[in-house]
């Protein structure tokens, strides 16, 4: 049977598992095995009998193997419509290629090594494969495209299955390589996206905002239910995740993650990260509801849990520092917990766990990555920030008061002004020897927000006579100031910008408290 009339299976993969089994249903059938390079080799020593893509095409591969399938003879066996271009195919001694297993150059891998060198990233971009793979994608009327070896068995059944069966699969399978091609193209777009040059390295700064948004996010798995349980769900990860994210974090025990554990881990890690001491952020909600900075982790994780033990009862609970046994057992035998987050969790504790089954455990590692972008779905459309980083330090304060601040209020302000930025706005924030005494998230009004804080602090027992209060954005109006000089908060630390900033200053010197302007504000929605 001469090439013209043959029908080929085209096999060209970087990842080569069970591909021998593949070949064997296929040649068994009947068609012919077309192959490239390391494929071709692999087959040939399994005894198959495969030819070479040079040897069909006549042109020998080049630049050392930059162009070896970019030729009519491949394109046109693959984008050939059947029954209405066979004269050509005839005439040019182009066969039927009525298979295509081809999976990319692993550039994912490649730029995944912290020490991979730009001309290594671009080497491993891929060019013939994705045209065959929208090719043969574009042409699934007549050809089958496979793109993920977890398919193989499928394609294989397939080969004495009915048209009409032959027919939904190549579909579907046509429908997963476009994705397949679409998050690949996106990753080195993202990739090249996040340098300014030749020789910039991955973490380096560059532009947050372009023409298209690059990142390409990939479904790792369906959750029970989103929010509530009438409200489907899934979980998709960037395709590279920055390291010591909640995406890249490693599930060492427990449950599976629902959507809001997922949400309020988010949160909490992200709070818990700015902190350099050993700290720890109990989250409820998407809200810190308490948060201390000590010596030692247990000592942080007492601190915050008594700041509200009601909000805390089915919380999420992170750390800065690893997971000890005593600290694991203090958790577990006061409350209920959904989550423990911290960059890892020893031994000891694990086995402590083990007892609660429920409870899910999650290592981060120690890297920290902040993500280029932040993105929030709207109707139609998509918003895009970059991330909220700005860090104040005590040289950034401006006193606005006669009354200069402690050297321990100044402490507890910056403190407080950190958790401030991961309280939903309006948020106003009571801290007292770096630990919260008092939280008040999401009101309309910033002054109810004060009011809530005071109402938890004295609901949990907690003294806020000489604590600090934070604001996560100016104060529109003096109520709040007098509001919090009535339960003993002697320091304020606030953006400023209000047109009535001198009425609020002056209710605060009024009051014989301390004020210090940021000029930034946090507000998060």
């Amino acid at each position: 049977m001469s090439n013209v009339t043959k029908r080929f299976a085209l096999l060209s993969v970087s990842d080569k598992q069970n591909i021998t089994v593949v070949a064997k249903a296929l040649a068994d059938a009947g068609v012919g095995l077309l192959s490239t390079g390391g494929t071709a080799s692999l087959l040939r020593d399994q005894g198959f009998d495969v030819l070479e893509v040079a040897d069909y095409t006549g042109a020998s591969e080049m630049m050392a193997g930059r162009v070896k399938t970019l030729h009519p003879m491949v394109h046109g066996g693959i984008l050939g419509r059947r029954g209405i271009d066979d004269d050509v195919m005839h005439e040019r001694g182009i066969s039927h290629i009525d298979y295509v297993f081809v999976n990319l150059y692993p550039f994912e891998q490649t730029v995944a090594k912290p020490d991979v060198e730009f001309d290594d990233a671009i080497e491993n971009i891929d060019i013939g494969g994705p045209a065959m793979v929208r090719a043969a994608a574009k042409n699934h009327a007549s050809v089958t495209i496979v793109t993920d070896p977890s398919d193989y068995d499928r394609v294989v059944a397939s080969l004495s299955d009915t048209a009409e069966a032959n027919q939904q699969l190549r579909f579907e399978l046509a429908v997963k390589a476009f994705e397949h091609t679409a998050r690949y193209d996106g990753m080195i777009a993202s990739y090249l996206g996040r340098l300014s040059g030749p020789n910039a390295k991955a973490g380096d700064d560059a532009a947050i905002f372009s023409k298209t948004i690059n990142s390409q996010f990939e479904l790792v798995h369906e959750l029970r239910y989103g929010e509530n349980p009438h409200q489907h769900a899934a979980m998709y990860v960037d395709a590279n995740p920055p390291p010591g994210s909640i995406a890249a974090a490693t599930l060492v025990q427990g449950k599976p993650m629902s959507f809001n554990n997922v949400v309020d881990a988010d949160a909490a890690l992200a709070c818990v990260k700015q902190y350099e001491r050993p700290a720890c952020v109990i989250v409820k909600h998407a809200n810190p509801c308490g948060v201390s900075v000590s010596a030692e982790i247990i000592d942080a994780y007492q601190a915050a849990y008594v700041t509200d033990p009601t909000s805390a009862f089915g919380g999420i609970i992170a750390f800065n520092r690893s997971l000890d046994k005593k600290t694991c057992e203090a958790i577990t035998a006061q409350q209920f917990v959904e989550v423990i987050i911290a960059p890892s969790i020893d031994d000891d504790a694990k086995r402590v766990l083990v007892d609660f089954p429920n409870v899910r455990a999650l290592e981060t590692g120690t890297e920290s990555a902040p993500l280029p972008m932040q993105l929030k779905a709207v109707s139609g459309g998509m918003l895009v920030q970059d991330e909220d980083t700005r860090v104040i330090t005590e040289s950034d304060l401006t006193v606005a008061t006669k009354r200069q601040p402690s050297e321990q209020e100044i402490a507890d302000l910056l403190f407080t002004w950190r958790v401030a930025k991961y309280v939903k706005s309006n948020a106003i924030v009571y801290g007292k020897n770096l630990s919260t005494v008092g939280v008040g998230a999401g009101q309309m009004s910033r002054v109810y927000s004060a009011r809530i804080a005071a109402i938890k602090a004295h609901d949990a027992g907690l003294d806020v006579k000489g604590a600090v209060m934070a604001s996560d954005a100016f104060f529109p109006f003096r109520d709040g100031i007098d509001n919090a000089a009535e339960v003993g908060i002697s320091a304020v630390i606030q953006p400023g910008g209000s047109k009535n900033d001198q009425q609020v200053i002056d209710a605060a010197n009024e009051h014989g408290m301390a004020m210090v302007l940021t000029g930034v504000r946090h507000f998060r929605h």
